[in-house]
């Protein structure tokens, strides 16, 4: 049986259980169809590192974890077929350092919608679900894979809430929207069913129907990056290196922070909402940025070290 065919029954297993693997499939799925075109019947440990050599170049965390993914499969793999090689640990560096977040100047988001609203499609839908999407997430700091997963029903049009039915970990929460943000949201949805009809219960979908991907996401994100020089132009359609779409909801995290320290309020009392409004599952993750951007962490400092003023 060839290793996509395996990979197929390896996946449905694991989703029969409850996990979420849509970043696991599209990863794995390139290793699949590696082997297949490198005619291995087994997965080994050589196999996996002519696969990685033939990805372009990135972090040490992202290989790290891509490394993983893989390992576990062939784990699975080799409970079924000894032959098949489980790679093993420390085969790639594991050390794992935190990507210093890049933040969006409100220009630059406004650049960035303003160029994804250009995408070239049939339609036109590629143009205003990128737009939207990039827009939503940089006003609410969704993860990219939460606001993918939204249908139009997760969107109280009456209340202003938005229901993330399965954040990180599965964890549902609610998140009020300002009603600006409701308004577009149903002007996008109005347009969309114009151009395309209902077709699928998702809000963001393609020009035949099916819910956006994360791959095609984050391909339109970096295209329109490249277009307004925030990453280097790539030959054959390549990401490049650059900021990211995630970078948007660390843009949100930090200047919300940022206007709790100008508007004088106490950054203990607020962290606590924004931490739930994230969907953070520990504080620590949201603290993180006062390391993380001088800005913040100047602000803080000067916040502590501030002398009281005396009463009158």
């Amino acid at each position: 049986m060839s290793i996509v065919l395996q990979l197929d029954r390896y996946l449905s297993v694991r989703r029969s259980l409850g996990y979420d693997l849509r970043t696991d499939e599209r990863i794995l799925r390139r290793f699949a169809r590696f082997a297949d075109q490198e005619r291995a019947s087994h997965v080994d440990t050589a196999l996996f590192l002519r696969w990685d050599a033939s990805l372009p170049v990135v972090g040490t965390s992202t290989r790290s974890a891509r490394f993983g993914k893989v390992r576990l499969f062939a784990q699975w793999l080799s409970g079924i077929d000894p032959a098949h090689q489980v790679p093993p640990r420390g085969l790639l560096p594991e050390r794992y350092a935190r990507q210093r977040p890049y933040i969006y100047t409100e220009a630059e988001i406004a650049a960035i919608v303003m160029a994804a609203k250009g995408l070239p499609s049939i339609y036109g839908l590629r143009a205003l679900a990128c737009s939207t999407l990039f827009g939503l997430i940089a006003v609410t700091g969704l993860r990219i894979s939460e606001a993918l997963a939204l249908k139009d029903d997760d969107i109280d049009t009456e209340t202003g809430v938005l229901r993330i039915r399965r954040g990180k970990l599965g964890k549902e929460r609610l998140l009020p929207l300002d009603p600006s943000v409701v308004a577009q949201l149903i002007a996008y949805a109005a347009e969309r069913d114009r151009l395309l009809g209902r077709s699928s219960p998702a809000l963001f979908v393609t020009e035949k129907g099916t819910r956006l991907t994360d791959c095609s996401a984050r391909y339109n994100f970096a295209h329109v990056c490249q277009r307004i020089g925030l990453r280097p132009g790539q030959q054959y359609g390549r990401h490049g290196r650059g900021p990211r779409i995630h970078d948007l909801r660390h843009s949100f995290a930090v200047r919300t922070m940022i206007g709790w320290y100008r508007a004088g309020k106490d950054p203990a009392r607020e962290m606590i909402r924004l931490t739930t409004y994230l969907g953070h599952t520990n504080p620590s993750n949201t603290f993180w940025y006062l390391e993380a951007v001088p800005e913040l962490l100047d602000l803080a400092m000067a916040r502590a070290t501030r002398r009281p003023e005396v009463n009158q």
